[in-house]
């Protein structure tokens, strides 16, 4: 199982515009329309990937919690489907139904979201505040598969209440760790 670490985007980066098809209700759905009131959670992750398999039903869990908060969860996959079938819309739809995800999950067929955003992993977590200015990107928390940590979700938690606090998120910011993002070959 590979593992490939965040890239760490600057903190204070403005959110990058997008307009990307819901895989699941075939709307398009921008930045702008998906955004939260207090904050946003930009996750890249896709079907296959053990790391976003241990980690789907904390995701749900989250976004259960959080979105009446103000906070809304935004999901993007940009794997290459002509190598990686299982991350095809259609499968992406039918994954996002039986994991119960009450965000929307996008499909980034040119993978320009996933350069725009220096994303390098799955899952590849980021928050933006209500100015969609980049304060939190990294890991869900420690727990990897097979490593026998809980998954808990705390550091996106903590990363989280921070936002809705308005204070300064002052714990280390460890990047996530997954499956690398299949890109095209030009």
């Amino acid at each position: 199982m590979a593992q490939t670490a965040s890239n760490m985007l600057p903190l204070g980066s403005k959110a990058k515009n997008f307009n990307l098809k819901d895989t699941v209700s075939q709307d398009m759905v921008s930045l702008d329309s998906a955004k939260g009131l207090h904050a946003t959670v930009i996750m890249f992750i896709c079907n296959h990937c053990p790391f976003v398999k241990h980690v789907n039903a904390e995701l749900v869990k989250m976004a259960k919690a959080y979105t009446s908060k103000g906070v809304n969860f935004i999901a993007i996959s940009s794997n290459d489907v002509e190598k990686y079938p299982q991350d095809s819309p259609d499968k992406m739809a039918q994954n996002a139904i039986e994991e119960g995800y009450i965000f929307p999950y996008l499909y980034d067929q040119t993978q320009e979201v996933a350069k725009a955003y220096q994303a390098a992993c799955t899952p590849d977590f980021y928050v933006f505040d209500k100015d969609l200015l980049l304060t939190y990107r990294g890991q869900l928390d420690d727990s990897r598969p097979g490593n026998d940590i809980p998954v808990t979700g705390s550091d996106l938690r903590h990363a989280l209440d921070c936002v809705l606090a308005n204070t300064e998120n002052k714990q280390e910011q460890k990047p996530s760790i997954g499956c690398n993002i299949k890109w095209k070959v030009s």
